[in-house]
């Protein structure tokens, strides 16, 4: 049965997460429905990153089974008539049966945008998180580096996360300013439940000098979640790209 890559961008503010579960809308439901009209037969789409209530997506990758052939144009004309405004399909192509979305991936990117000023915004409300009083950007900085690498991350995980493992490689994390815009850009081999929101939360405790630069190493090595820093709100949050080796021929984007 041919096998399909798909990429899929969304506004998550509105949905309950990428996952189908008994309560809707989700992101995954309602693109399995418009996949299925377009291929007249029921498809199950398996993502590289699942996301959650209120997180969004630029770069997210699927794939799914199903006996239709059809054209790129095809998959993305009839897919992008049936979904919702705040969902939309970016690319579709045939792919090796042996490829999977979640297992082939080799590292995964994501955004966090924080909005800094004194009043709350409205037309950024949505995909920034809004901070009202000044940051230190330089000791945020300093706490970084602490981060970077192989580690246990369990400090920075949720309780209800299912992972085997709470190791990650993080392999960077970087910042950049514009105007009242802060953003942090992660990048990993995998990442644990509500992990990056965590980490940002622990960063702000930082950058809004409650704890110094160094605290951050601290709490990893504590492998303590009760001593890390707040999660972070989701709305800041946009899952950027997973990636994958050339062998896929998937989108520059989405290529390493």
């Amino acid at each position: 049965m041919p096998r399909y890559a798909i990429g899929i961008e969304y506004d998550g503010t509105e949905f309950l997460g990428w996952q189908t579960q008994h309560q809707e809308p989700t992101v995954q439901s309602v693109l399995e429905r418009a996949l299925a009209f377009v291929a007249d037969e029921k498809v199950e789409a398996v993502c590289a990153g699942r996301t959650d209530t209120g997180v969004h997506a630029r770069g997210q990758v699927a794939h799914f089974d199903c006996a239709a052939e059809r054209r790129e144009y095809s998959w993305l004309m009839g897919v992008n008539s049936r979904l919702p405004a705040s969902v939309a399909l970016r690319w579709a192509r045939p792919v090796r049966d042996d490829f999977h979305a979640r297992y082939a991936a080799r590292s995964r990117a994501y955004r966090y945008r924080i909005l800094r000023r004194a009043t709350r915004p409205a037309l950024d409300s949505r995909h920034a998180t809004w901070v009202r009083e000044p940051l230190d950007v330089p000791a945020l900085r300093a706490a970084i580096p602490a981060l970077i690498g192989e580690h246990d991350f369990t400090s920075f995980r949720t309780v209800a996360c299912q992972s085997r493992s709470p190791v990650r490689d993080l392999r960077r994390i970087d910042v950049r300013e514009d105007g009242e815009f802060l953003d942090l850009e992660f990048e990993a081999n995998a990442f644990l439940h509500h992990m990056i929101r965590n980490l940002v939360g622990s960063l702000l405790v930082v950058a809004r000098g409650v704890q110094p630069p160094d605290w951050i190493g601290r709490v990893l090595a504590a492998r303590d979640r009760t001593i890390a820093g707040p999660t972070a709100p989701a709305q800041g949050l946009t899952f950027l790209a997973a990636r994958y080796p050339t062998e896929w021929g998937l989108p520059p984007e989405h290529t390493l």
